[in-house]
């Protein structure tokens, strides 16, 4: 079943994803966790509702008690999930894909995340299985609504102090449904907004802020309204990506570098967990600031675990993934937004714009992620690491080569990983100055062959 992913499940309703194999991985959850109570939410797809109470039943089938939280953001649902006395719970979402997607996010007590590495592909295994039916027990099922309680939390993370103008693209998605009573809370902050109502079918566009095309939007809005920043939330509004107050893109590297100082004033040394395609001036700036940068390989289960092990306090994706640790140390694109709103008012920036506040991060010289289509990924690594043998070489996530040393006049750095979720290799490089890059880029190229996107930035 190609619907069991790394992270998640998720797969083209109905055809790979229906209400009949939703209630067996309910059934196979419930049994994983040997819950007692378990809690499920679900996003704005038009098949959502279907497949969310397939998967209740399956849970009640398996003697589980069942809270349903309804209609919810994953962060909302993280939340709930954390805050509710449950074994677990999951969210029916397909995230950032089109519409005729769906799937899962798991967790398990304390918003834990469930992958394949510690259940997912239990639950496949198990769903390959005939139904089991309904046990002796069968579960009970209540309702729960955590709206208000969720964006009274995120405003917590915003200490807004002055009046400050931001434009919001909710992209037809669940920031729509959580957004409004968060604003609610900040009445300091005034929002011009697009595609607030929840549409599942994704009428105007996708709901992928990683995309410039899609960013195209969310600039305009900026443009048009003056606002100070704008911000473009993905389909289930666990990440969002900034523009500033020209309409640049500021990558979610920069945005971590930007927002880390503000945790690490509250806990002096804490660490600050980056993955590892982000730009040296990541670590740079932690350090700098008196933190611990720590590198860590991409995923969101792998950042949570991280952060946990050694308490850090946030962390941050190239993906446009935030994690805080108050927030049951898990991603959510909403108080991202909030601790960007605290950081343009905050006294201590006097008052720059973002995009004086960014300029000076913008001192390296990265590619973007560059994808490549390679029939055997594994020969295609090992290549590479005997090629570049030279330089200083770690297998954290895939290869990643350093040659020379942050501060010296020339340096530079790649990472070539396989994606977790596409059958694609995944080029990250950076370099002291741009015909360093430009040069290593093309080396690169003509080793792994013809990319399917290149960019810069």
């Amino acid at each position: 079943m190609g619907i069991f992913k790394a992270y998640d499940i998720r797969g083209i309703h109905p055809k790979e994803l229906d209400a009949q194999l939703a209630r067996k991985i309910g059934h196979a959850f419930a049994r994983l966790l040997k819950a007692k109570k378990l809690a499920v939410a679900r996003d704005m797809r038009v098949h959502s509702p279907e497949l969310s109470e397939a998967v209740i039943e399956g849970m009640r089938d398996a003697g589980a008690d069942v809270v349903r939280l309804g209609l919810a953001s994953t962060p909302m649902a993280y939340f709930s999930i954390g805050s509710i006395d449950c074994d677990g719970g999951l969210v029916v979402t397909a995230s950032h894909n089109p519409g005729q997607y769906n799937g899962m996010k798991l967790c398990g007590r304390g918003a834990t995340p469930i992958s394949a590495a510690n259940g997912i592909l239990d639950i496949e295994r198990m769903c390959a299985e005939p139904y089991p039916g309904p046990s002796a027990r069968r579960g009970a099922l209540s309702e729960a609504n955590l709206l208000d309680g969720y964006a009274r939390h995120v405003a917590g993370f915003a200490a807004v102090a002055r009046p400050i103008h931001v434009a919001i693209d909710a992209a037809s998605g669940m920031a729509g449904h959580t957004l409004p009573p968060i604003l609610r809370q900040l009445p300091s902050v005034r929002a011009t907004t697009m595609l607030m109502e929840p549409d599942g079918r994704f009428p105007v566009h996708e709901a992928n802020p990683l995309k410039e095309d899609v960013l195209d939007h969310v600039r305009k809005l900026v443009k048009s309204s003056g606002a100070e920043f704008g911000v473009s939330f993905d389909g289930d509004a666990d990440r969002c990506c900034f523009v500033d107050d020209t309409g640049a893109t500021v990558s979610a590297d920069l945005m971590t570098a930007l927002l880390a100082p503000r945790f690490i004033e509250r806990a002096r040394r804490t660490p600050i967990v980056y993955d590892l395609r982000s730009s040296w001036v990541v670590k740079e700036e932690i350090a700098k600031a008196g933190g611990t940068p720590l590198r860590d390989r991409v995923g969101h289960s792998f950042i949570k675990a991280t952060m946990r092990k050694h308490g850090a306090r946030f962390g941050g994706e190239l993906s446009g993934h935030f994690y805080f640790a108050d927030n049951y140390t898990c991603d959510s694109g909403e108080i991202a937004m909030a601790s960007a709103l605290s950081l343009l008012t905050d006294p201590a920036s006097r008052g720059r714009k973002l995009s004086e506040l960014v300029k000076g991060l913008r001192r390296y010289h990265a590619t973007g992620e560059i994808n490549f289509h390679v029939a055997d990924k594994n020969a295609a690594i090992a290549e590479l690491k005997q090629r570049y043998s030279k330089g200083r070489q770690d297998e954290l996530d895939g290869i990643t080569v350093e040659f020379g040393e942050l501060g010296a006049r020339e340096w530079w750095w790649f990472n070539v990983r396989a994606s977790n979720t596409e059958p694609l290799l995944r080029l990250n490089l950076e370099a002291s100055h741009a015909a360093l890059r430009d040069a290593k880029r093309d080396e690169l190229i003509a080793c792994l062959g013809e990319p399917e996107t290149a960019g810069a930035h």
